[in-house]
């Protein structure tokens, strides 16, 4: 017996043949999730019956497969032709009266369960018998139809849906990918228009979408129509989010994005297939201010983690706020096809080579993928133009949507303008395994055509573009295959933009995450400046106006987005220890903060001048320290994030570690509370001559071989005059290496060391082996060859 509806109450994944993959995906969450919390709007679809039954009136399947199934998809000119008519064909195309019959009456039943059934729109969604499955992961073959209203409008969006089986890509598509054009059915998916033209909406994955990692969920936000956003036409707000975290019930945002949003997608006032929506510019208040709520980036976060639950897979998930009842609904899941598919035992890591100072940034956005990539810079303003790309050329264009797809498979990268990490272009750049930078806002007037440029996004979260071809390093290792070592072998740390890749490499933990690193990029402000905001000059307080208007307030800012950064690399690397420096930056340094100059002495010889230990016990830098002490508070009390130690820089006299001992504890970060261990920096040669008397204080020593090799030989190593004589293997420096060590081990004390020394010399790193040091903390960049070879050794 055929049926020509089903309601979405009564799918679930055992019916992907009759109403494909992402219907069927509805009502499995409308049928088994929807007691957890899980909203989605409900509706009904037509069947691959009813598709099969229409398309076999006057022999219009004869007449389809008479055209299609001869067809060269290769000759781009006659693709558009066939596809053209096929379409044509199906739109005018009457339906059976039956099925007619059926599709009034769901209609007329939805009408009758709304509360206002004359304010209420539809959406009709495509959803394919062969799409959302493992092996057929390209997205947005065919089309979905927003706002639709009334029967009349509403029949002949199912028609149009229909007939995008046969849209130019989804031909290809087919033919490219093994599928039978008669094995494919379309199921249209009616159901009640969730009002985000007046809310926002967007996309999470349960995944990190660029490194892998499987404790995060990735979402992004935006004013408006979704469609918006995965077309990448605005670029969105991002939230990561901690699963453990929100297991625990805890506060769990990682990080927080804020995107330009500059327009959204809204209905056009029609309700007919070809006019139902427009995009128009977004209120500049709104702009700079997030899209979510905390609360409710929680919300869809928890949905995700339930969503993956029940599925048992990493999932790709659309969803929207209703503008009008405020409530956060799903409206699309499938499963992730990409990234939860990488092989995990090998890393493949890019690095360019040649002199950093010498390269020349064209133009920044947001990295997808972790690839390096070079070629021709094509610029593209129109799909007419496809023919003008060639092989291994580097398309720049506005936006891509799925009608793009055959020349981004002969791209050597993607740039765009426009778009986020969920956005179309970052969505195939994976799939493809090419590099690209998202949203760069002006990428296609400032490239030109023929440039010859380098696409990097193997350096974090921002994607480069550099002028030429430069060298670059593809080094794969086995991971399966590591043995083990006998010395904890630890990290250094500079951002958290690589944390969640980096934690792939094996590891003990990070010994080194500094802290200015994560204040520079993260907040960029003097803190005085935040703290005083009211009394600055005019012009210095609109700049920092500009910096922390998405945030409650200036302090707020800097105590959110330094706890961001140093969340983010805790959870990366949970369980193991991370190792966070408090701040250490020099007066020169922090003067090139906005605001700095105003609050920073002018010294003739910063290295040894108001820095680390000495600022935290000062009275002009206690307040700016309180929202240090802040912000470590909140990644470990509130969001459990136990796994973070602190380390105290530079300390000059035990009398000054005291002090510093009891600053901490009054900003309620006191040693041993909540497990809280305090690490001194051993950098100076005092830290090694009294090791017992300051470690009667502490918790152990990392020692920072840079410095203590500077102080000790009197070099300053960024001088080219005298640099020749910095080593840290010089005996004087070994011993008071050695005496740090023995301390330590005679305390019961732990002891590693954080400098770059280990890194670059590998006797150097068999010796401090030998003499018993606990662990090292490497460059991400030499932490394999070092693993490999000490354990060689052993």
């Amino acid at each position: 017996m055929t049926t020509d509806i089903l309601w979405f109450d009564e799918l679930g994944m055992g019916d992907v043949a009759q109403v494909g993959g992402k219907n069927a995906s509805l009502g499995e969450m409308v049928s088994k999730l929807g007691d957890l919390g899980v909203r989605v709007p409900g509706g009904f679809a037509t069947t691959a019956d009813a598709y099969h039954r229409f398309l076999a009136g006057d022999g219009l399947y004869d007449r389809i497969m008479q055209l299609v199934l001869p067809l060269d998809v290769a000759d781009v000119t006659e693709l558009a032709r066939v596809g053209a008519t096929i379409r044509g064909w199906i739109e005018q195309q009457p339906f059976p009266a039956e099925l007619e019959g059926s599709i009034r009456a769901a209609y007329d039943r939805l009408l009758a369960n709304d509360p206002d059934p004359t304010a209420v729109s539809w959406a009709v969604r495509s959803s394919a018998t062969a799409e959302d499955l493992p092996d057929a992961s390209f997205a947005g073959q065919q089309e979905t139809f927003l706002n639709i209203s009334g029967i009349d409008n509403l029949l002949h969006a199912i028609r149009s849906v229909f007939a995008s089986l046969f849209n130019d890509r989804a031909i290809a598509y087919r033919v490219h990918n093994g599928f039978a054009h008669d094995e494919v059915a379309l199921s249209a998916g009616v159901q009640r228009m969730v009002r985000s033209d007046v809310g926002a909406s967007g996309v999470m994955f349960s995944i990190d979408t660029e490194s892998g990692f499987t404790d995060a969920v990735l979402i992004t936000s935006s004013y408006g129509l979704g469609e918006a956003v995965v077309q990448g036409a605005v670029n969105p707000d991002e939230f990561s989010v901690y699963k453990p975290g929100l297991r625990a019930g805890r506060p769990a945002i990682l990080s927080r994005t804020l995107g330009a949003k500059a327009v959204k997608m809204v209905y056009a006032g029609g309700s007919s297939t070809a006019t139902s929506t427009v995009f128009t510019d977004v209120d500049p208040a709104d702009r700079a201010r997030f899209s979510l709520t905390d609360d409710e980036v929680h919300e869809l976060a928890r949905h995700a983690v339930t969503i993956e639950e029940h599925y048992g897979r990493a999932m790709d998930i659309e969803w929207a706020r209703d503008g009008v009842d405020g409530l956060l609904y799903i409206l699309q899941a499938r499963p992730e096809t990409v990234v939860s598919r990488r092989e995990q035992q090998v890393l493949t890591r890019y690095t360019l080579g040649g002199d950093a100072a010498q390269r020349e940034v064209v133009i920044a956005g947001r990295a997808i993928g972790q690839k390096i990539g070079a070629g021709p810079v094509r610029v593209l303003t129109a799909i007419d133009r496809m023919s003008e790309f060639a092989e291994g050329d580097v398309l720049v264009a506005d936006m891509t949507d799925p009608d793009w797809e055959p020349i981004m498979k002969r791209a050597a990268a993607i740039v765009t303008n426009r778009g986020g990490r969920t956005c179309h272009a970052a969505i195939i750049a994976r799939e493809l395994g090419i590099p690209a930078v998202v949203g760069t806002g002006d990428a296609t007037s400032v490239m030109t055509d023929g440039q010859p440029v380098t696409v990097s996004c193997a350096e974090g979260d921002e994607g480069r573009v550099y002028a030429g071809r430069l060298p670059f390093e593809v080094i794969e290792t086995a991971l399966d295959a590591m043995p083990p070592v006998s010395t904890k072998l630890m990290m250094n740390l500079g951002t958290p933009d690589q944390a969640f890749a980096l934690s792939h490499l094996p590891n003990r933990g990070v010994g080194l995450a500094r802290l200015e690193f994560i204040i520079n990029r993260q907040v960029g402000v003097h803190p005085r400046a935040l703290l005083e905001r009211d009394v600055l000059p005019t012009a210095l307080q609109a700049e920092v106006d500009a910096l922390w208007q998405a945030y409650p307030s200036p302090t707020e800012f800097f105590i959110s987005r330094v706890a961001e950064g140093v969340a983010t690399i805790a959870a990366a690397f949970a369980p193991e220890p991370v190792i966070v420096r408090l701040s250490d930056f020099k007066s020169n340094e922090y003067a090139n903060l906005v605001g700095g100059e105003r609050y920073e002495p002018r010294e003739e010889n910063p290295m040894l001048g108001y820095r680390g230990a000495s600022r935290y016990v000062s009275d002009d830098f206690a307040a700016a320290f309180a929202l240090e002490c802040a912000a470590m508070r909140r990644v470990r009390d509130d969001m459990g994030l136990t796994n973070l130690e602190l380390m105290v820089p530079f300390v000059r006299t035990v009398g000054e570690l005291e002090a510093v001992i009891q600053v901490l504890a009054d900003n309620g970060l006191k040693r041993g509370e909540n497990g809280l261990r305090i690490i001194m920096m051993c950098e100076i040669p005092s830290n090694a001559l009294s090791a017992a008397a300051f470690l009667e204080h502490v918790d152990g020593f990392s020692i920072g071989s840079n410095d203590l090799t500077q102080l000790t030989l009197g070099v300053d190593r960024d001088s080219a005059l005298v640099a020749g004589s910095f080593d840290e293997r010089d005996p004087a420096v070994l011993t008071l290496l050695g005496m740090a060590i023995d301390a330590c081990r005679a305390a019961g004390k732990y002891v590693g060391i954080c400098g770059q020394g280990p890194s670059d010399h590998p006797d150097l790193a068999e010796w401090l082996v030998d003499r018993g040091i606990e662990s090292m903390s490497l460059n991400p960049d030499t932490l394999v060859e070092t693993w490999l070879r000490l354990a060689r050794r052993s």
